[in-house]
């Protein structure tokens, strides 16, 4: 038996941004095709929360914005959009309500779904974006941070923080401690 293949369409960028304005679920959007986000577990939701809440606190009064899940970020070109689970920007805000063109730090917590995207797909789209300072990988299994900061040369480092300890957080300026990401859980 021989099966046919059906072709796909791939979609415009305006397509994808008309769809998720009415969209029931949300999707990241990669070169012409879509992916469904899936539910995250009440436990990645938490330290997701937890990091939002630390850094909007930090922000309070400043020029920075944050911004959780729901916010979509132009990665690289305007041919990948994705939906950061934490986001700051702190430049001047333009008109789109629904996506931030210039953010200055991503956060991502991982889950067995993504865990491989957001580490290599993510992590090689992310730091393309020039204003991004930092892009932090959060375990929700384990205390670990992998951390990826654009230093004084503008290149691109790696470091992990494992058990204890904290990060310097280049936007809003503050730390981020893995004890504030863990608390409680």
């Amino acid at each position: 038996m021989t099966g046919s293949v059906t072709p796909q369409h791939l979609l415009t960028i305006e397509e994808y941004l008309k769809l998720e304005e009415s969209a029931a679920v949300r999707h990241e959007y990669v070169g012409g095709l879509i992916y469904a986000m899936v539910g995250a577990t009440k436990r990645h939701n938490r330290i997701a929360g937890k990091i939002y809440r630390r850094l909007a606190d930090a922000a309070e009064g400043g020029p920075c914005r944050v911004y959780m899940e729901t916010v979509k970020v132009r990665a690289a070109s305007d041919a990948i959009y994705y939906y950061p689970d934490v986001m700051v920007a702190c430049g001047p805000e333009d008109d789109d309500p629904l996506v931030e063109h210039e953010p200055c730090l991503i956060v991502e917590v991982t889950s067995p779904s993504t865990e491989s995207i957001d580490r290599r797909e993510k992590a090689f789209t992310y730091r393309k974006i020039p204003t991004l300072k930092a892009y932090l990988i959060v375990n929700q299994n384990r205390r670990w941070v992998e951390w990826h900061w654009c230093d004084d040369k503008g290149e691109w480092q790696r470091g992990d923080l494992v058990d204890a300890g904290e990060l310097p957080i280049p936007c809003p300026k503050t730390k981020l401690s893995l004890d504030d990401i863990y608390e409680g859980l």
